[in-house]
């Protein structure tokens, strides 16, 4: 018998960003093993992880459609591109759910120090990008006056902290960002909504030490850090709601943590 969720997903239109790894590749797949017929855009920079992540999908379910399309969302043109030639009647005019999952972090320099690629980078990804792919989707669900939006932020962007004044202010970013489109869309059928999580355990920290991964061990050594499943398993629970129901703001720790730079154990 199929879950109350499991319905509410049935043949739903998903666009994920940044699916080749961590918290959108573990929706991708959270989205198939709940609904089994849904349709899944999977983007990211990484073409060949993507295309693996589509063999493995199919593995699961043998229904679901699966377009994988590689998409820099840094790059505003890279996204003008994706959405020109995104088939329209197929795929576009079918959008239910924008998933804005593509972020990322570099360094722990303090100001004075943070090198200006660096500040580019995650600006242009963490922020702009999420804002170009939001604004492209929103005409597209306002002719249908339905759709979620949902956003992948970081308790960073509530509590910022030393050596992270870039990544953090980018998801102080996206926090406003997400609560004013909220309000400006309260009228409508458009749900929009935030999460927050803690620490994950991801390829994130990897990519802020530069591809130390003796570092990026160091994270999470001694502690159970959240899982990018953990996260996909809230991102289903926010977008299976009843239609009515928006879950706009969610915060997520694993048990040692109690704030961005404070970890407790128990």
């Amino acid at each position: 018998m199929s879950s109350a969720v499991a319905k509410r997903l049935s043949g739903k239109t998903i666009l994920i960003t940044g699916a080749s790894s961590g918290i959108g590749r573990a929706t991708a797949l959270e989205f198939v093993k709940t609904a089994p017929d849904v349709r899944l855009i999977l983007t990211a920079r990484r073409q060949e992880q993507l295309e693996e992540l589509k063999t493995e999908i199919g593995t699961v379910s043998g229904a679901v459609e699966v377009l994988v399309k590689k998409l820099d969302v840094s790059d505003p043109a890279d996204i003008k591109r994706f959405w020109t030639e995104l088939p329209k009647e197929e795929w576009k005019d079918k959008l239910d759910i924008l998933v804005n999952n593509a972020g990322l972090v570099k360094g722990l320099e303090h100001v004075g120090d943070i090198a200006e690629e660096d500040v580019n980078i995650m600006y242009n990804t963490n922020v702009t990008g999420l804002i170009n792919m939001t604004q492209a989707v929103i005409p597209l669900f306002k002719a249908r006056d339905a759709g979620t939006i949902i956003n992948i932020g970081s308790i960073a962007g509530r509590e910022p902290y030393p050596g992270g004044s870039i990544y953090c202010s980018t998801k102080a970013a996206v926090r406003a960002f997400t609560e004013s489109l909220r309000k400006e869309l309260v009228s409508t059928r458009i749900r929009v909504a935030v999460i927050d999580p803690g620490q994950v355990e991801t390829e994130f920290s990897v990519v802020r030490f530069r591809g130390d991964k003796a570092k990026a061990d160091a994270v999470y050594a001694g502690v159970e850090p959240l899982t990018g499943e953990d996260i996909a398993e809230i991102v289903l629970f926010v977008a299976g709601r009843r239609e009515n129901v928006v879950i706009a703001d969610t915060l997520v720790f694993p048990s040692h943590q109690g704030g961005a730079s404070s970890m407790h154990r128990k």
